[in-house]
């Protein structure tokens, strides 16, 4: 048997996301390295170890055998490295964090400049998902720490309080409904909307609200900045929700008008949850331990 740690991490890749694309996208390979590497696998171990079908990939029972093998062994090297880091210089250490949209975007950049400072010998690898796409990420070993939203089962995962994040509405100054404190988001779908990104955790948030709403958004155009998004409310082509931070910032230089929704899903807490913190890699703990030290607050109006 030939199997490396890039293949099994690769395997791990390819299991979370159920695609060779989408995994080999996740390892930063191409997709035809990756097909041949699983390919490889299956040779060696002498059974097949994914199912492929037309929407992706599916494990088979060697394939979920191979899973649990891969996530303990590669916890044991990363627990080594944390053990080992303050012997061995040069000696790195991989931690994977998740976090949702307005965690990543306005509260970890702050929070975690000063860990990677001081911690040279940690990186980091930081991607954003939806709260409910984190938990299970997190439960089934496929991240080390998630920042999510309450709206989100925990389930058994440990939990621990991060920042407050309220989602507010951005209009131009002038619009008709600036007078109004507060508005209901069900009472906003009539019109138009500027949004992030499809594949932004925050955007599929609020869709499915629109949706329980019984309209879907209005999206006249998706941007991947909260900063370029006002920017197009400034100019009047359309509404937006984003988080409240994000939108105090921009009205500092922006003809903006900030109002409160009404909804109660709008004020979210944001925790950091893990399986068991004592069971972490000394690396993952540090992480935890530095996220609750200097956990940010939003600003209250």
């Amino acid at each position: 048997m030939r199997l490396d740690f890039t293949d099994l991490r690769l395997f791990l890749n390819v299991a979370e996301a159920a695609s060779i694309t989408r995994g080999a996208a996740r390892a930063n390979m191409t997709l035809a390295s990756a097909s041949e590497r699983i390919r490889h696998m299956e040779e060696d171990l002498g059974t097949a170890l994914l199912e492929r079908g037309r929407r992706g990939v599916s494990l088979t029972p060697a394939g979920r055998a191979l899973l649990h093998h891969a996530q303990l062994m590669l916890q044991q090297i990363e627990q080594m490295r944390g053990e080992l880091a303050k012997y061995a210089s040069g000696l790195k250490g991989h931690v994977r964090l998740l976090a949702n949209t307005s965690a990543l975007s306005e509260f970890l950049p702050e929070a975690l400049k000063g860990f990677l400072v001081d911690n040279p010998g940690i990186d980091l690898d930081v991607e954003e998902r939806p709260s409910y796409d984190i938990v299970r990420a997190v439960a089934e070993g496929f991240a080390d720490v998630g920042i999510v939203a309450d709206i989100a089962d925990r389930g058994g995962l440990e939990a621990f309080s991060f920042a407050t994040d309220r989602l507010v509405l951005v209009m131009p100054k002038r619009h008709p409904l600036a007078s109004r404190r507060g508005l209901a988001f069900r009472d906003l779908l009539d019109h138009d909307f500027v949004g992030m990104a499809g594949s932004s955790a925050l955007q599929q948030h609020l869709g499915q609200h629109a949706l329980q709403s019984g309209r879907p958004l209005k999206l006249r155009v998706r941007l991947n900045s909260f900063d370029a998004i006002c920017r197009m409310v400034e100019n009047g082509v359309g509404l937006a929700v984003i988080p409240e931070t994000a939108a105090r910032r921009s009205r500092r230089s922006m003809a903006i008008r900030v109002s409160h929704l009404l909804d109660p899903w709008s004020l979210r807490q944001l925790s950091i949850c893990v399986r068991r913190l004592e069971q972490l890699p000394a690396q993952a703990r540090q992480l935890v331990q530095h996220l609750r030290r200097l956990a940010p607050q939003t600003a209250t109006s």
